[in-house]
């Protein structure tokens, strides 16, 4: 299959009315690695937010079971991307994520923040290391599919286009980033678990490439310091490389989903999408969960 297959079929669709169909495309054949570790970075940088990540080190889900968080968040936004949200698969995702929320007192601000850093992360992703940048359509096409996500999860006044939400996220964050002990321990837990997918020194390396990744802003409000600017180069540069081997590689005949990640290890049985999450003051009963087989994994 020749390398610009799923390239073309984009420019063939439009990202107003098709963005499903481009970002799965993106998401599932063109980007499957790196959507996974940009969407991983994206909900990172939002813990550096004291009011998100003290929040988050309170209910002691993302420091005490830090890798069904991950799973939980990578299988319930893989289930929307995958089945799309009219599907029943995707509304139950959309119910699932809905309904953790309103457990808490998650201000609007917040919610757009997060929204945001789940479209302009991705785009500096793939124009900084993937084997190609973001085209314009997939850009629209990002925005259009979080749009719609948002307006799913009642958030209130969405930005339109990509620019008003990278001026958001970039606003937000001079505003708002911060140390805060929650947040801290939040990063230190996800850190650990980043390292925790390696063997010994592989994991140490993996921990210590991430900070590398971080901008100064976001190590800051963390309270890491900068790494060695040659260090910083060899990571970097590492995953520019990367991409310039991904880019002579044919395209993918079949999608990869967030499900399929060796880094998804919580379910090795399948789950069921009304399970995942978590579920303030009581337990899913068993009874209530719903007909039918499980997602395989």
């Amino acid at each position: 299959m020749r390398r610009d297959h799923w390239t073309r079929k984009i420019r063939r669709l439009d990202p107003d009315t098709d963005y499903h169909e481009i970002y799965g495309i993106s998401s599932s054949y063109e980007f499957p690695w790196d959507t996974m570790q940009a969407l991983g970075f994206a909900l990172y940088r939002t813990y550096a937010v004291p009011s998100i990540g003290r929040l988050l080190g309170r209910t002691g889900e993302f420091t005490g079971r830090t890798q069904k968080r991950y799973d939980d968040t990578v299988l319930i936004l893989d289930a929307v991307g995958e089945h799309g949200p009219d599907t029943g698969e995707g509304r139950e995702a959309v119910r699932r994520m809905n309904r953790m929320h309103r457990a808490y007192d998650i201000s609007n601000d917040d919610y757009r923040y997060v929204l945001s850093t789940f479209v302009v992360v991705p785009k500096r992703w793939m124009d900084a290391y993937a084997w190609r940048p973001y085209s314009p359509h997939e850009v629209r096409a990002s925005t259009n599919y979080y749009r719609d996500l948002g307006r799913r999860m009642n958030i209130k006044d969405i930005p339109e286009t990509y620019e008003e939400f990278e001026r958001l996220m970039d606003d937000y964050e001079r505003r708002h980033f911060a140390y805060d002990p929650g947040g801290h321990a939040v990063s230190e837990a996800t850190l650990d678990l980043m390292a925790s997918w390696y063997p010994g020194p592989l994991g140490t390396a993996v921990r210590r490439a991430s900070v590398c990744l971080m901008d100064p802003p976001l190590r800051a409000a963390f309270g890491y310091r900068d790494p060695k600017p040659a260090v910083e180069r060899v990571v970097r540069g590492g995953l520019r490389m990367r991409g310039r081997f991904v880019r002579l590689l044919p395209a993918r005949s079949t999608p990869q989903h967030g499900r399929d990640s060796s880094t998804v290890r919580g379910y090795p049985n399948g789950y069921r999408i009304a399970d995942l999450g978590t579920f303030p003051g009581h337990a899913p009963h068993e009874d209530a969960r719903p007909e039918g087989p499980v997602t395989p994994r």
